[in-house]
């Protein structure tokens, strides 16, 4: 498979500089979904915020107390609850007496649609899922953190997941996974909403920026473009997805496979949950049905 950023290659654990007041600790958790592993993001100089801590992992929690050093740590930013970004927060916290900002707990910012969904029993998913994860401050769209030499505006940006935050400091914007420069993102059903993933996507779409810095890969020193792809890219699997069903009801899994003829095997129980969050969404828009009752491996039909 191509490396889609051959150019991004950073030592796990080192703190690197990005911008002035900014430097980004590699995480030593690479993986098909990580890509190089999770960014954790220092944000200031004598007083920091850091943001999303990453997994429960020794060795990244002593590479980011050694980027610390005697600095203040001030607040501990969580994008969204998966396992890959909120655990080390909790032990993170207790070691800087610092307190934990998140839009919710695992469970909230899920649109009424999963929250039946998942209240039903109807759709499985929930990989990754951080379920422990609480952050002792709740942070509501537009709340704003303030601290020596810098300041940060949180926005709800859900889709890739319900409790899902990005953190805008001036024009840069820490966006969690809901844009990253090489993959898309996952939506995986209930936890992901692709109406809700796209509406956050456009929003974005009208704000200006100067870069993104995700949680995974490099910084996108284009945002604008790289949202234009994404909402290009879900419309044209949209159609894939209704084209393939011309031909008669589908699975999401008969459907990715149909769809993602250029996805490793390993990647393709992702592509498929992708395919369940177009249907429920086609769903949604009275586009396409389940054949019988609603769940993750149900056909689907035209409408």
């Amino acid at each position: 498979m191509r490396d889609p950023q051959p150019d991004f290659r950073p030592i796990p654990g080192a703190a690197e500089t990005l911008a002035p007041g900014l430097r980004r600790v590699l995480a030593p958790n690479p993986s098909p979904m990580t890509f190089r592993g999770t960014n954790t993001y220092l944000l200031g100089e004598s007083d920091l915020a850091i943001i999303d801590p990453g997994p429960l992992d020794m060795q990244h929690l002593t590479a980011i107390l050694d980027a610390i050093g005697s600095a203040r740590v001030t607040a501990i930013c969580v994008t969204h609850a998966h396992v890959d970004h909120s655990p080390l927060a909790k032990t993170l916290s207790e070691r800087v007496d610092a307190p934990i900002y998140a839009f919710s707990d695992a469970q909230g910012g899920r649109s009424a649609v999963m929250q039946d969904l998942a209240q039903s029993g109807l759709v499985g998913g929930g990989e990754g899922v951080d379920a422990a994860f609480r952050p002792d401050i709740c942070l509501a769209d537009g709340d704003e953190l303030r601290s020596a030499g810098w300041s940060l505006r949180a926005i709800h940006t859900p889709g890739h997941f319900g409790n899902h935050l990005s953190f805008a400091w001036d024009t840069t914007l820490f966006c969690g996974d809901l844009v990253m420069g090489w993959a898309s993102s996952l939506v995986s059903p209930p936890d992901g909403d692709l109406t809700d993933f796209m509406a956050s996507c456009r929003r974005l779409r009208d704000g200006t920026w100067s870069v993104f810095h995700s949680g995974h890969g490099a910084p996108i020193t284009a945002p604008q473009e790289r949202l234009d792809w994404l909402i290009r890219h879900r419309l044209s699997r949209e159609t894939a997805v209704l084209e393939a069903l011309e031909t008669g009801p589908a699975t999401s899994t008969e459907l990715a496979q149909r769809i993602y003829t250029d996805t490793p095997t390993p990647l393709m129980p992702a592509a498929a949950r992708n395919v369940l969050a177009h249907l429920i969404d086609l769903y949604g828009k009275n586009r396409v049905s389940p054949v019988e009752h609603l769940s993750a491996d149900a056909p689907f039909e035209l409408t």
